[in-house]
Formats: C-alpha cells, structure tokens, sequence
C-alpha cells in the first residue's frame, strides 16, 4: 500500500524543559530513531512542527519534509490535519516524535488491515493511541470542520469516519510488552528509554 508517515514534532515539551525531539539514546536522536523505523514503508515522511525549523541532521534523508502547522495551537489534530493536507498519499501513517521503539512488524501489520476504512488505531481495553495510527485523506474534511468548532479532542473524529481498532490481541503478537507506545514526556522518561535500549541491545 502507497502510505505516507507523519510525524507529530511540534509539542511545547513543557514538561521535560527543552525540545526533546533532539535528545539522544546512545547515538541516536529521538526524531533520527522515529524515521529509522517509519522509512523502509513511507513513501514520504512528513515532520509537522509548530514553528519554522530546520533539521540539519535530517539533509541524507530524501524523504523527508518539514512543514508548519496550518492551524497553529490546535494540539495534535491540528498536526495531524497539516500532515494530511501536505501528504501525497491516500493513507498516512501518524506518529509522534518522541517514541523511540516503534515496531516495524505492528506497523506493517495496521497498514494490511486499513484497506477500507478512515481511521486504523490501537486499542488496549478502554485506552485508545491516536498518535500511533493510521489516517486516510477521508478524515480532512471532518478534521477541519472539528477544529473550526473550537475542538481540539481526537475522539470526536470517531463517530464521522469508518474506524477500525487494533485491539490488544493483535498488538500483542508484534509487541506484547506494548513498547511501541512508550513516549517521552520528562527525563525520567528519557533514563528510562535508555536503559530499555542498552537491555534490547
């Protein structure tokens, strides 16, 4: 299937001080490590962030563009909106930045069952990973129309798209230990990627 990637990189980072993006595990920055495992099945790789920024680290990647947000303080559904409109592909695979151990089989796997519906996300009991998801360009319009609302929730894009849910036993054959949507929001989280990493290693 022709997808593209879109990767959420605008959050104020407030919680962990300074844009986190860029902070390293081992050798490897956070945004270096997302595109690592979203480039073998992007036709292109799309970073959403909230102000106009470079990443010169990012020049031996082909893929990727950066873009500002269209509705700027809209929260991820305005990144996620942005993404969809600037994408070349039907369907688009939304990630966030700071999720440093996506898993290529899980992906490759939501990517097989999207066919046919709007809005492809994980379900784990009554938690739901919108920013580990995948979009269809079907979802522009209602997105917009939520945003000019005032609302800035992803679940209202649920009841005006055709939805299917990963649920956990389908997660669990690629990754039980539901890695794919551990992100980093403090140091703490940080110290603890790293420690993850060096036992993975």
């Amino acid at each position: 299937m022709d997808i593209s990637c879109i990767i959420l990189a605008g959050g104020k980072s407030i919680r962990f001080g300074h844009d986190k993006v860029l902070e390293r595990i081992g050798n490897t920055s956070l945004l270096e490590k997302v595109i690592s495992q979203v480039e073998p099945i992007s036709r292109e790789i799309i970073i959403v962030t909230a102000k106009e920024r470079t990443f010169a680290q990012l020049a031996n990647h082909p893929k990727v563009k950066a873009v500002n947000d269209i509705y700027p303080g809209q929260g991820s559904l305005g990144g996620i909106y942005t993404g969809l409109v600037k994408s070349k592909s039907f369907y688009n695979l939304v990630v966030a930045a700071d999720m440093p151990f996506l898993n290529g089989s899980l992906l490759r796997y939501m990517i097989k069952v999207a066919d046919g519906y709007d809005f492809i996300l994980p379900r784990v009991n009554n938690w739901y990973e919108p920013l580990h998801a995948i979009y269809s360009r079907n979802c522009i319009k209602p997105i917009n129309t939520i945003l000019e609302q005032g609302k800035k929730v992803i679940v209202e894009l649920f009841k005006h798209v055709k939805v299917r849910y990963v649920e956990a036993r389908e997660i669990d054959q690629f990754d039980p230990n539901h890695l794919s949507f551990f992100n980093i929001n403090t140091r703490e989280d940080l110290e603890r990627a790293k420690k993850i990493a060096e036992g993975a290693a």
